[in-house]
This record gives C-alpha cells, structure tokens and sequence, in this order.
C-alpha cells in the first residue's frame, strides 16, 4: 500500500488523470480519503493508518472536535453541554479519558481530549484544515473523485482521485425546523436550539421550549433558571431518565443488565421500578403520560428537568397548533405569548458532497439504506462512520466501524473472497435496525442499542477474517 506524502499533502509528482467532464485529477493511488475531523474522522485517521493505509483527512474548520469543538460555526454545543453517557462508555477503546474526569465530562474536556488523542496518535500531519468537500463522485475501479476547496469557496477547486472514502461529516449540524401555520408572521423572537449557546440568550425573558430530546430538556433547564417563565412544550410524553440510578451511572447500571442478558422485559419492569421509586407518578405534575414502552426511544438522561417543573419553574405544555402574531396557540387551545421560542427539534443528516442515491436515499430524506449503518450496497470502498445514535457513547461504536472498514480494504487486496462475501451481506443486510422496536419519527432512524450494535459488527470482523 502507498502512503501520504509528508504531512498528508499530495504528491506534486502524483500522476495526473482526468475527470469524465475534462478536469484534471491527481491520482492518490491506494489513498484514503476522510471527510471530517470530528471524533468519527480522527477514529477513521487513525485505524486506517495503523492498518498501513495513506490517509488525507478533509476539516472545513481550522481544528478538530467536530460538534465538540464550540468555536466551530457548525456546533450544536453550548456552555453547560456535558456528556450524557458516562465517561467509560464514551470514551475511544484505545485512548482511555483521565480517570480523575468526572462521570459526565464538559464539552471543553471533550475538546482537550479529541487534541490529545489526534496529538498521541500523529494525526495532524495528514489533515488539511480550512478545506471542505465540495464533491464526491465514484470512478472506475470502485474508487472516487473528491473535489475540495478552501472554505467559503475561497481559492481554486482541487480534484484529487482515492481508492476509497469514509464520511465522517456528522449529523448533527443542519438544523431541522418544523413547519407550523403562522410562523412567519410571529412578532417574536425565533431560533433553532443550534445557535444556542449560553444562558443569557433567554435570561429575563418568557421562553417556549419545542422539543422533548435531550437538548430540549438541557435548554428547558437552563431557562427555569435564568428566563422569566419557561414553557417545554413536547408532542408525547417520555421516561425521563436520571443521571444516577442506584448510585451509578445509568448508563453503566443499563449495561450491567445487558452483559448478563436480562430479559427485555424485565429490564423494563426494573426501569419502570425505580423510575417510580425515585421520581414517581409524571402525570401529577403535569407531564405527559409516555405512549411508548421504556427503550422505544432514544433516553432522555436529565436529572433536572422533572425538579424544577415540580417547583413551578417549568410548565408543561402539550404540542403547538399554530403561530399568531405575538401568541403560541397550543393543541389544547391555551394561548401564551412567549417573547423566545427555541426550536429543539433536531437535525438532518446531509452530505451535500454526495448523491444520496449512493447511500440508498433514492428520495433524499436523510435516511440511508446501509449495512452496519455504515456499508452501502454497490459501493465497497465507501463507508459512513458515525451515523448512529445509541443508548450509550458514541466514540467506541465509531472506532470499531472505523476497524472494520480497514480490514475490509486490506482483505479486497490480500483474499478479494472474503471482501466479495463482505459484499454480498451489505446488499443482504442494507437497512437492518439495531435497536429493537423503536417509535416511527426521523429522530429514531439511526437508534442502536449499543451492546447489539457492537456484536453485531463483532460478528461481521469474524466472518471477514475467517480462517
């Protein structure tokens, strides 16, 4: 396998080929290219190249981190943001965070450790900061034609040829807004929970909260403290998860249940057990009762919100109808006149570099049809790493997929079978869930549970390296 060049630059000397509309390539041979310096990106940087390969890694901001880099004009994080899932289930398999870190880290030690971890592992040199994949296109030979440009399409564009991508972009950076009758004409102040970014945007004054995620909670929050009065306004009700549960983690205590294979339903009994024990009958403070069971969606992980809604800070309100001009009318037909309403309502996944069709999004909704959730029928040498959302951290599930396409590549050189039969499971398996019965929104499209998550690409690494 070649190699980058110092510092992951192209080679000026690289051959150069052409594009089918006439465009010269430089031709990168056996290099790979990674869309993304996130955490997914740097997993991907990394195990590909402990596994031999060149790597050149495209960043449109000027550092790493990704969404947890708040500098960055596309991060979802605010001040208070902390992790949700604890420490060691976040943290990457190989790179451990210190062990005097809190359970639920800041988003400033997030940060530190993804410069720590691209620092440890050299992986800098092979990033180009401040340029953005403009286009990403599939050649002969099952390789790609990636056109890049400095960011804000300053510069001239560059063609340079890969024999394979990984997408690492993230998911959570184009905001979705809803559509609701009036809108236009509201007089008040409107915007999405992306540009929020720290207390005093609703400090003082009267603050609608759309949204029942876990952002729409953390904001909902923030505002009981800091606005005039705060409405949380959320379409079903939800099983509102502590931090803590028996003196632990909840995530660690959830996982102690799944290494021991306890039953589904009785790990909903015992959910259900302490969530009455600890925080009661909902519906006595004005809550939604859930219209799901336990596990049916994504956790909501927040300590806080059931306290201050029962101490009057937060007032539950069911789904909006419509906008007025200085009023919110609601789906029971209360009226209130917010003067902030901060739209929680998440985000879409979006490769803009990309035909979607390439990923199985025929209809460009956002929802690709892959293996793995990251394995795309068609395409052996493309993967998308980091487009899950579990029941707990992230960064591990990103590492393993990150493992398995580099040991995909190596087998379509060394036993071209194994990678021919790797093939033929992505076409088989393109769209398979990981996450049990989940609720039918956009939200749930790529829920995993993590545990069956990893088995499953614990199988897929076997199978592949079969004897």
């Amino acid at each position: 396998m070649s190699s980058s060049t110092d510092h992951g630059r192209p080679d000026p000397d690289a051959t150069v080929a052409l594009a089918p509309d006439g465009r010269s390539v430089s031709d990168r041979g056996d290099t790979v290219c990674v869309i993304g310096a996130g955490a997914s990106g740097l997993a991907a940087l990394k195990n590909l190249r402990e596994h031999g390969f060149g790597v050149d890694c495209y960043e449109r901001e000027t550092g790493v981190g990704g969404a947890w880099n708040w500098r960055h004009d596309r991060s979802p994080v605010y001040a208070s943001t902390h992790l949700i899932s604890s420490r060691p289930f976040t943290q990457f398999p190989d790179f451990p965070m210190p062990d005097d870190w809190p359970d639920y880290p800041h988003h400033g030690q997030l940060l530190s450790y993804f410069e720590r971890y691209a620092d440890h592992f050299d992986l800098r040199s092979h990033i180009w900061f401040g340029t953005e994949v403009i286009r990403v296109e599939p050649v002969a030979g099952d390789r790609w034609d990636v056109t890049t440009r400095s960011t804000g399409g300053y510069g001239p564009e560059r063609t340079s040829r890969y024999a394979a991508v990984v997408i690492a972009n993230g998911h959570n950076w184009s905001p979705k807004l809803p559509a609701y009758e009036g809108l236009e004409q509201f007089r008040g102040e409107i915007m999405h929970a992306s540009s929020y970014k720290d207390a005093t945007q609703v400090r003082g004054k009267r603050v609608l909260v759309v949204g029942g995620g876990n952002t729409g909670c953390d904001i909902a929050v923030e505002a009981a403290q800091q606005a005039s009065q705060c409405w949380h306004s959320t379409r079903r009700g939800y099983w509102y998860t502590p931090k803590y549960l028996l003196g632990r983690p909840a995530d660690q205590v959830n996982d102690g249940l799944l290494a021991w294979r306890v039953p589904l339903a009785v790990r909903r009994w015992l959910h259900r057990l302490v969530l009455r024990l600890t925080v009661g009958d909902l519906t006595r403070f004005g809550l939604p009762r859930p219209d799901h069971k336990v596990y049916e969606t994504h956790p909501i992980v927040n300590s806080q919100l059931v306290h201050y809604v029962g101490h009057g800070r937060i007032a539950p309100v069911p789904d909006v109808a419509r906008f007025h001009g200085s009023a919110v009318e609601l789906t029971d037909g209360q009226q209130i006149e917010p003067e902030l309403v901060v739209f929680a309502t998440g985000y879409l996944p979006r490769f803009e570099f990309l035909d979607p069709s390439l990923l199985g999004d025929d209809g460009a909704q956002g929802q690709p049809r892959l293996w793995l959730n990251a394995f795309a029928p068609g395409h052996p040498t493309l993967a998308v790493v980091g487009l899950v959302q579990s029941d707990s951290g992230l960064f591990p599930l990103s590492h393993w997929q990150a493992v398995l396409f580099a040991r995909l590549l190596r087998q379509r050189v060394e036993r071209p079978e194994r990678a021919a039969a790797f093939a033929a499971q992505v076409t088989a398996g393109a769209g398979q869930r990981y996450a049990g019965r989940v609720v039918s929104s956009s939200r749930h499209v790529f829920e995993v549970g993590h545990t069956e998550y990893l088995r499953a690409v614990q199988r897929a690494l076997d199978e592949l390296e079969a004897a």
